[in-house]
């Protein structure tokens, strides 16, 4: 599966790192974090994908983005529940999103109106320890977003970045 990704500062991940011996009681911990924008597929010739996306994206302005808190998911469309995540505000990302929906179809009950900006922690395990995490008070991170990642699903790694300017 091919996405674009948004990359996040070391703060956000500092954040789950402090997180971390909150989060062991989970059926799986994220080790990597980013901000998932849109899911694009499987694809026979990634370079045309790729090519698409980063058409796509062409002109899109840098955006500002904060994580405002611990939230949690108590049933997800896909996979294991509940999922705890880092809550990502951002009209600028979702209107990005909102975009590549154009672009490239939205995946039913994932994107497009029901998509939610966020950076997975953990998943799987008792949902009172999730609100245990989302009852928790963090200090906000805002950063700007000026880059945004094509990644590669099966080998987990970024394939091209796509800059937005200032």
């Amino acid at each position: 599966m091919y996405s674009v990704n948004v990359p996040v500062p070391g703060r956000v991940r500092t954040l789950a790192n402090e997180l971390y011996p909150e989060l062991v009681g989970f059926d799986s911990v994220r080790e990597e974090h980013s901000c998932l924008l849109k899911r694009l597929g499987e694809a026979d010739h990634v370079a045309q994908l790729q090519h698409r996306a980063h058409r796509a994206l062409e002109g899109t302005p840098a955006v500002e983005a904060r994580i405002t808190g611990i939230d949690y998911f108590t049933d997800p469309p896909l996979g294991s529940a509940p999922v705890v995540y880092l809550a990502v505000e951002s009209p600028g990302l979702e209107a990005i999103h909102a975009d590549l929906a154009d672009a490239f179809e939205a995946i039913d009950g994932l994107e497009g109106p029901e998509y939610v900006p966020h950076v997975t922690l953990a998943r799987g395990g008792e949902e009172t320890a999730a609100k245990r995490l989302a009852d928790r008070e963090i200090e906000p991170v805002t950063w700007t977003v000026t880059e945004l990642e094509f990644w590669d699903g099966t080998y987990k790694l970024p394939v091209s970045r796509v800059s937005l300017p200032s």
